[in-house]
Order: C-alpha cells, then sequence, then structure tokens
C-alpha cells in the first residue's frame, strides 16, 4: 500500500469553507478512484493560518495514475484551489506504509 501525501494552507478566516471544498473536490474523487483505500484529512490551526494534510492511501502506483495522471508526482489541484491557498506547492510526497489497522 502506499500513502499519497499533500499539505496545504489557507487563511484561517476561510478553513471551514476550504474544508467543505476540499471534500467535494479531491476527497470525492479519490475515493471514487478504483484503487483507494481511503483518504485522512487532517487540519491544524495556527498564527492565522490552517494547515492541512491530506493522506490518502493506495493499492499502487497505477491506481494513483488513475487519479493524478501519469506525472503522479505532481500536486492534483483544482479550480478554486487559488482561491483559497496561500501557495501552490507542485508536488505530493508518497510513502510506502508499513504498518496499518488493515495492512
Amino acid at each position: 500500500m502506499i500513502a499519497r501525501q499533500w499539505i496545504g494552507e489557507t487563511r484561517e478566516a476561510v478553513v471551514d469553507a476550504y474544508f467543505r471544498y476540499l471534500e467535494a473536490t479531491g476527497v470525492k474523487e479519490c475515493e471514487a478512484t478504483k484503487g483507494n483505500r481511503g483518504v485522512w484529512l487532517l487540519r491544524r490551526v495556527h498564527d492565522s493560518k490552517a494547515e492541512f494534510v491530506f493522506i490518502s492511501l493506495w493499492d499502487s502506483v497505477e491506481s494513483i495514475k488513475a487519479f493524478a495522471g501519469p506525472d503522479y508526482q505532481k500536486a492534483v489541484y483544482y479550480p478554486e484551489d487559488e482561491k483559497f491557498l496561500l501557495k501552490l506547492n507542485p508536488h505530493v510526497v508518497h510513502y510506502e506504509v508499513l504498518v496499518s489497522p488493515s495492512h
């Protein structure tokens, strides 16, 4: 199993709106992609900003490519992300899952 991690930061004032937007875009699309084993969405508010950590779990690199495209190490962004995010990180990080509740 592979974990895909993306981190983004917003202003605290839009934290709830961005959460709803992430649910409707990235979370929904990940969960609908064959080979996805689930999504964890974490949030931490500090210094008038909110950090979101999006972790999706996948069966294989091929299943990640079905979601992210052939350049699967690039971050996937949606049309209104620029409205919310303070910067658009171009890449994500992948990890091999060694221990998990279901693995």
